[in-house]
């Protein structure tokens, strides 16, 4: 665990020790997903049900921030082998072995927290698990929504320049496709995801 100048505290977890922060972790779901872009309307019994999977993986990895004994943040990763069919797709359509790949998850953080390096802080902790546990890809992916969304907020920036200076690459020709229900709607509706990929070269450079 890594005490901040500001008093908050990082710490990465992994495997089953995962399993106190999970309630956290699924609130942090539903209230920041909830905003733009991903819109998502969200069930926290349903979040804390998918949120499991990352007890029965001994390689993943939740780094989690707390404000005293108050999480207010939390990133999640694990090998890209273990996740859905859905994101392992794209990979093996191109070429790209699975087994090389780190999957970052969701980085969620209260927006009281935001602007203080805490998602460097989510980024620095999954790349040194991935690079400990010897993958060479770290992979995310991203939702797209057009420029004219009607919910788009005024003066709202994606985060493309910081993913950029960590070092990653979007990939549009690597692509999934999840479905959610957005707020506000009556049904699921299918989203469109691009990855965002950093190998261990540019890494190293």
């Amino acid at each position: 665990m890594t005490t901040r100048p500001d008093g908050l505290t990082v710490e990465a977890l992994a495997g089953a020790a995962i399993e106190p922060v999970i309630a956290d972790l699924a609130r942090l779901r539903v209230e920041v997903f909830r905003e733009f872009p991903y819109l998502y309307d969200g069930d926290l019994d349903y979040e804390r049900k998918y949120l499991r999977k990352f007890l029965a993986v001994p390689e993943s990895t939740v780094v989690v921030a707390r404000d005293r004994d108050r999480v207010i943040g939390a990133a999640t990763a694990l090998p890209l082998a273990r996740s859905e069919d859905e994101l392992q797709a794209p990979f093996r359509a191109a070429g790209i072995p699975v087994e090389d790949v780190y999957y970052f998850g969701e980085s969620v953080l209260e927006r009281g927290y935001r602007g203080r390096g805490l998602g460097h802080a989510f980024f620095d902790g999954r790349e040194a698990r991935a690079r400990a546990l010897g993958f060479t890809i770290t992979a995310f992916c991203a939702v797209e929504r057009p420029a004219d969304h009607p919910l788009r907020p005024a003066g709202y920036r994606p985060h493309d320049v910081f993913w950029t200076k960590r070092g990653y690459t979007k990939r549009p020709d690597l692509r999934a496709t999840f479905s959610w229900r957005d707020v506000g709607a009556a049904g699921e509706s299918a989203k469109p995801m691009v990855f965002w990929l950093r190998r261990k070269e540019v890494e190293q450079r």
